[in-house]
């Protein structure tokens, strides 16, 4: 028996789509996607109830001549260095690939109503509609959160180091689970973590901003876990930045107090009478640079990371915003042209290009390369060349280019038709040709460490890059069409 069910969008137009009262929900949203090229429906019936992909349309007592809404949900992707997990906001799927997939105990955890995802380097933790938290991967990197699961009731926010997970609750406390090293144990600061605001990581290290401005760490000493030695400098605390091993907090002055490893970030007091005025800090993995309210730059860290930018002093003036590689800056100036510093060989030295670089909308970076759309959605790159530096094998397909996502050694340019021009290391996600036929109509393009995942209009999902850290979703294609 055939069943024919009405399908409406917000705007008001609809389609009425023909298929076997044997089908699941799944099956009407995939036709409705594909007609409306509107990605991941949420279909919604008369009574206000949302209809689960996987429920058989009997089950859900669809009749002949029904009538559904189809609310379009944006898709967001997660990853770890091997793996991507793929979910909707306050959806009841999360569909992961690569590896690892599983929990600690071999399973594939439930979820309901999923509001955010957050990632370690081998693992993931959800926050769920109710405030409860589900993780899952190597729990050596935070995958396993048994031990303080009952404390886990509701979670506001999470933020990561490379092996921890570090979760604000309502009440303003936080709880910590992961490696110890790594700042998975806060039981030394747990009653010093009230009212907490947000919080920052290094990669073995936690920064927690309080209501009233002052600040609590924890984690690796040589990290930035211990800021006793600013303590009494950290007041009035707005916003906090870091590089692998240092904090920098900006404070409500305007200044900036530093602590962590001092070889990377953690000490400027070469620079402290400079830095006043400061709106916003970027980091390299060893090195800051500040931006100030008069479009002028001080930096400092590691000379070799961008932390020395004297040599460019002087053309580092209204500048609008900076990207960072691992090891080197490039800021964009008000008059669209780039100033570059740092390791040369990570993309500090534009000189080859920089006649070309004019009228500059955005730059994108790997971690040894950056590239840059102009006004005109051509691209202009530079930096280590086997790692996206070197965009000129299709330098004439870059047209009307849209935006650049990248991976840490590759990039990928979606452009106004839909398609996807991809350049840079071809194992990390530099050669799409396999799947080029496929990336049509692309609407968004996410990444791992070493694969892309582009998302359609009609909401299928197209991977490529290293197979076994997410370039092959082929395993999750069945669970794909319900999330």
């Amino acid at each position: 028996m055939m069943l024919r069910v009405s399908v409406a969008i917000p705007s008001g137009r609809a389609e009425t789509f023909e298929l076997p009262e044997s089908s699941k929900v799944g099956d009407l949203r995939l036709l409705a996607q594909k007609f409306f090229q509107l990605g991941f429906l949420k279909l919604v019936d008369t009574k206000n109830r949302v209809l689960h992909p996987e429920e058989f349309l009997q089950a859900v007592e669809l009749k002949e001549g029904d009538h559904l809404t189809a609310i379009a949900r944006e898709a967001k992707v997660a990853a770890t260095a091997n793996c991507i997990a793929l979910f909707c906001c306050e959806g009841d799927q999360v569909v992961t690939w690569g590896s690892p997939e599983r929990g600690p105990h071999g399973r594939i955890p439930e979820f309901k109503g999923v509001q955010q995802v957050q990632t370690t380097q081998d693992a993931f933790a959800a926050i769920l509609a109710d405030g409860s938290v589900v993780t899952w991967g190597s729990s050596f990197s935070g995958g396993d959160s048994s031990h303080v699961q009952p404390q886990l009731r509701g979670v506001q926010q999470i933020q990561a180091t490379s092996g921890a997970f570090a979760a604000i609750l309502a009440t303003g406390s936080v709880v910590t689970w992961g490696t110890l090293q790594s700042g998975g144990d806060s039981s030394n600061v747990k009653k010093q973590l009230k009212d907490v605001q947000q919080i920052q990581a290094t990669t073995r290290a936690f920064a927690a901003i309080l209501a009233d401005g002052s600040v609590v760490t924890w984690g690796s000493v040589f990290e930035g876990g211990d800021s006793s030695r600013v303590g009494d400098q950290l007041k009035g605390v707005k916003e906090i930045q870091a590089t692998k091993n240092a904090f920098a907090a900006i404070l409500a002055d305007g200044s900036v107090v530093t602590w962590g490893s001092p070889f990377g970030g953690g000490d400027c007091s070469r620079v402290r009478d400079q830095l006043k005025g400061v709106q916003q800090i970027q980091a390299t993995s060893l090195a800051f640079a500040a931006i100030l309210a008069d479009g002028s730059i001080v930096t400092w860290g590691d000379p070799h990371h961008g932390g020395d930018s004297s040599d460019i002093w002087d053309q580092l003036e209204n500048v609008q915003q900076i990207q960072a590689t691992k090891d080197a800056f490039a800021a964009v100036l008000a008059v669209g042209s780039v100033v570059t510093w740092g390791n040369p060989h990570f993309g500090g030295d534009s000189s080859l290009v920089q006649e070309k670089l004019k009228g500059v909308q955005l730059v994108q970076a790997t971690d040894y390369a950056f590239a840059a759309i102009l006004a005109d959605g051509s691209v202009v790159s530079w930096g280590a060349p086997q790692s996206g530096g070197d965009s000129s094998d299709v330098w004439d397909q870059l047209k009307d280019v849209q935006q650049i996502q990248a991976t840490t050694r590759a990039f990928a340019a979606i452009l106004a038709d839909g398609s996807v021009v991809t350049w840079g290391s071809a194992f990390d996600g530099g050669d799409s040709s396999r799947v080029r036929d496929q990336l049509k109509g692309v609407r968004q393009i996410q990444a791992s460490g070493q694969a892309f995942i582009a998302i359609l209009a009609d909401g299928s999902i197209v991977t490529w890059g290293a197979p076994a850290n997410g370039g092959d979703s082929s395993a999750a294609a069945d669970r794909l069409a319900f999330v």
